[in-house]
C-alpha cells in the first residue's frame, strides 16, 4: 500500500501572514483522512495547494506519487473536489449538472450516463434528476456535488468543510453517504472540517492544524488518549489560585488539570469516583463549587488541550456558502 497524499514541509506564504507553516503528513491509500482547525486556520489553503488551484510558496506536496506542481494535469484527472462554496448550477437540472461536468473529463456518452444513473441512485437524487437544483435544500446540493466530484471515478476525493452550514439532520445524511460510498469503493478521502463529531465520527485518523501548523496528527482515540483521562470534570469554584491548581495536580488519581477561562479542567479515568473525593477535598480547602459539568473527553477536548482555545460553533455561521471562505486567520502579531 502506497500513500494517496505525501506532504513534505509545505509553505504558503502571503504578503502578510504565513497561511500554511512547514506543514508535512502523509494520507494512506483507502484511508478517511481529516484536517482539523478552526476558519482560517489554513485547512482551504492547503487544500487548494494540493488540487493544484494554488502554488505553494516552499516544500513538495504529491498525489498518488505526482507532483502536484510538475504534474497538474495527471493530478486533476487523479481527484475529485467538493469544495466549502455550492458550486452546482441552479439553472439546470441535477441530470445536467453531472452531465456538463462529465464532458469535462471527455468521458463517452454511454458510460457518462451510466455514471450518473448510479451516482443520483447512491445520493438518493435519483427521483428529482430532472428538477432544476434552484428547488433543492443545502443537503441535496451537498450531495449533489459529492456525487459530481466522482464523476469521472477519482483515486482520491477532496472535501472541504462538507457540512458547512448545514442543518444537523442533513449533515448525518452526508455522514450517512460518505460511509456508503467508502464501504462500497476502496476511495480515499480527505476531509477538512471543524466540526469536531465529524471528524470523530467519520476519519481513521485526523490531523489537528492552528495558525497553518500541524499540532497533532493520530487516529481520534489516540489523539483523546494522548490528554490523559477518559472523563472531565468542570468546575466553577468560588476560589482558584495557583496553590489550589498545585493541589489538584498533586492528586494521584487526577491525569491532567487546566484552566479554562473562570473554570477548571479536571481529567480522570472515573468521573464517578473522583467527584466524592474532590468534593470531600474542596470542603477541606474551604471552596465553593458554583457549577459543576461531567463528558466524556472528546476532540473538542483535544483541540483545546494542543492550542488552548476551543473551536466555537458559531464560526460555522460566519461563512456564506455562496461566497467561500475568507482570509487565513491573522498570527499573532501580524496585521492583515
Amino acid at each position: 500500500m502506497g500513500y494517496a497524499v505525501e506532504v513534505k514541509n509545505v509553505v504558503k506564504k502571503f504578503p502578510s501572514v504565513v497561511a500554511v507553516n512547514d506543514v508535512t503528513f502523509t494520507v494512506d491509500e483507502g484511508e478517511i483522512f481529516g484536517l482539523l482547525g478552526p476558519n482560517g486556520a489554513g485547512k482551504t489553503t492547503l487544500i487548494r495547494i494540493l488540487t493544484c488551484l494554488m502554488k505553494l510558496t516552499g516544500g513538495e506536496a504529491k498525489i498518488r506519487g505526482y507532483d502536484v506542481v510538475r504534474k497538474p494535469g495527471v493530478v486533476r484527472k487523479n481527484i475529485g473536489v467538493v469544495s466549502q462554496a455550492m458550486t452546482s448550477d441552479l439553472d439546470l437540472t441535477a441530470w445536467e449538472n453531472l452531465d456538463i461536468y462529465g464532458k469535462y473529463f471527455d468521458i463517452p456518452r454511454k458510460e457518462r450516463h451510466e455514471t450518473m444513473k448510479y451516482l443520483l441512485e447512491t445520493v438518493g437524487l435519483k427521483d428529482r434528476a430532472r428538477e432544476l437544483v434552484a428547488t433543492y435544500s443545502g443537503g441535496m446540493r451537498r450531495r449533489l456535488e459529492i456525487a459530481r466530484g466522482l464523476i469521472h471515478t477519482p483515486y482520491l476525493l477532496f472535501l472541504d468543510e462538507p457540512t458547512i452550514g448545514l442543518d444537523p439532520q442533513s449533515r448525518l445524511v452526508i455522514w450517512e453517504l460518505l460511509q456508503k460510498i467508502r464501504s462500497e469503493t476502496k476511495l480515499t478521502i480527505f476531509i477538512t472540517t471543524h466540526y469536531m463529531e465529524e471528524a470523530d465520527k467519520l476519519c481513521e485518523r485526523v490531523a489537528i492544524i492552528d495558525y497553518g501548523k500541524i499540532v497533532a496528527l493520530d487516529s481520534p482515540v489516540e489523539l483523546k488518549r494522548s490528554i490523559g483521562g477518559f472523563d472531565i470534570i468542570e468546575l466553577s469554584l468560588s476560589e482558584l489560585s495557583p496553590a489550589i491548581m498545585e493541589r489538584l495536580k498533586s492528586m494521584k488519581f487526577i491525569k491532567n488539570v487546566t484552566e479554562k477561562e473562570s473554570s477548571v479542567r479536571i481529567y480522570v479515568e472515573d468521573a464517578a469516583k473522583a467527584m466524592p473525593v474532590l468534593i470531600e477535598e474542596f470542603k477541606r480547602l474551604n471552596i465553593a463549587i458554583l457549577n459543576l459539568a461531567i463528558h466524556e473527553q472528546s476532540l473538542e477536548d483535544v483541540f483545546i488541550h494542543y492550542t488552548g482555545k476551543s473551536i466555537r460553533e458559531e464560526e460555522a455561521q460566519k461563512f456564506n456558502p455562496f461566497v467561500g471562505p475568507g482570509l487565513p486567520r491573522q498570527m499573532p502579531g501580524v496585521r492583515i
